[in-house]
This record gives C-alpha cells, sequence and structure tokens, in this order.
C-alpha cells in the first residue's frame, strides 16, 4: 500500500498542479496544511483567508497568501442580514455562523471555478442535510448543494463525526468530551468521532485518485479507512 501511494505521489507531482486552501487558521486547515507540505504533491500552495497567518518554520515560507474581504466582495452579509433578525443575539450568531460556513465557502468556491480550478474538496459533517431542521446540519447541506451546482469536474465531499484534535487550550467540557469518544474510538474507531489527523491525511491522499463520479460523498468510516492507509 505505501508503495503505491508513493507511486500515486510521484505521478501526480509530475503534472506540476497546484491547490489552495480555504480555513488554513482552524483547526482542519492547519493539519491539512502540514500534510501537504510534508508529501510536496502540489508545485504551489495558497492560503485564502480574512487575515495573513504567521508561521515560525521554513517549510511554510514558500506559501503563497491571499487575503480577501469577502464582505465587500459578495453580497452575502447583506443577504444573511435581511432573512435573520440581528438585533436578537441568538439570531445574531446564525447569521454569523450562515456567513462564514455558507456564504464564505460558497463564493471560494465561485471564484475557484471562475479561475479554472477543477477540483474543489469541502470538509462538512456527518449528518449535513439541506432539510435538517437543525441549523449546523442544514447549512452543510445546503452548501453542499450549491457548489455541486457549480458544475466542478471533480467535487469531493468529507462528512467526518466529531473530530478528536488536542487544542492547546481548550474548555473543560472539550476536554472530556475528547476524553470519553477518545475511549470510544480505540473501541469503534469510526462509529462516532475521528482523529483530525484522519481527515488531512484522507483527503490528500484521496485527491490522488480517481473517482467513478463527478460528485463523491465519503462519510465516517470511509475517511478513516483513507486517512489509516496514508499512514506515514
Amino acid at each position: 500500500m505505501a508503495e503505491d501511494v508513493k507511486t500515486l505521489e510521484d505521478n501526480f507531482r509530475q503534472q506540476n498542479k497546484s491547490c489552495f486552501v480555504l480555513g488554513a487558521s482552524g483547526e482542519t486547515g492547519r493539519v491539512l496544511l502540514q500534510e501537504l507540505l510534508e508529501r510536496n504533491i502540489f508545485s504551489k500552495i495558497t492560503l485564502i483567508g480574512r487575515r495573513r497567518l504567521t508561521f515560525e518554520d521554513k517549510a511554510y515560507e514558500n506559501v503563497v497568501q491571499e487575503v480577501v474581504d469577502f464582505e465587500k466582495d459578495d453580497h452575502a452579509a447583506a443577504k444573511a442580514g435581511s432573512e435573520l433578525n440581528t438585533e436578537n443575539p441568538i439570531n445574531h450568531f446564525k447569521g454569523g455562523f450562515i456567513r462564514v460556513d455558507h456564504d464564505y465557502v460558497l463564493k471560494s468556491a465561485e471564484l475557484a471555478k471562475a479561475g479554472g480550478c477543477t477540483q474543489f474538496h469541502l470538509e462538512s459533517s456527518k449528518g449535513a442535510d439541506k432539510t435538517s431542521s437543525f441549523l449546523y446540519l442544514k447549512v452543510k447541506g445546503q452548501v453542499e448543494a450549491d457548489i455541486e451546482a457549480l458544475g466542478f469536474d471533480r467535487f469531493s465531499i468529507y462528512r467526518p463525526a466529531v473530530l478528536l484534535v488536542d487544542r492547546q487550550e481548550s474548555r473543560p467540557a472539550e476536554w472530556l468530551a475528547r476524553k470519553v469518544l477518545g475511549g470510544f474510538s480505540f473501541v469503534s474507531p469510526t462509529a462516532m468521532s475521528i482523529p483530525i489527523q484522519a481527515v488531512a491525511k484522507a483527503m490528500v491522499s484521496n485527491t490522488l485518485l480517481q473517482p467513478e463520479q463527478k460528485t463523491e460523498i465519503l462519510e465516517n468510516k470511509a475517511i478513516y479507512t483513507l486517512g489509516k492507509g496514508a499512514g506515514k
């Protein structure tokens, strides 16, 4: 398996492709960027975000950063504000969540498509469904559907369960949840949670493969299997 992965990486590397990462300041984005740099399959990596990130490691010195003001570049914020009463703190939170997890992501996908990008890989969530009564799952499902409608040559959706990650600083409830789910995942690793490193590895490894359909959905078990197979 390791030899096959190396061959795929070598072949892919020769194609001299570039990629961009949206959300590199987040937990998954940070680990994904590390994985991309370590495996070195892209000739150019561009980070797109609302602010410039600072890296001390020299491994990041060739990473290109583009700062984008999403509020200025599209009408998403106005749209979200008109649909929700932002005077209510709860609705204000909803509006912010929709802007970040739907509007900004969709706008980035639209710009990427217009710029000639052929593939889009989206980290979504287990249970994502645009018809869900739960805001989080509804928004995740809606952005999946809206990006699919853009017609990328390849659209890969990753739906991980609860992400296991060791934060430098965390709330007591988060620490307890990681301990409980971490122990449970040792017995049944694909049921309720997944290590964030496995998600990052799976996303990079899956980029090397050719899916049978233009749109593919990888649920938690498939992500875990693919990520585990890409181990060092």
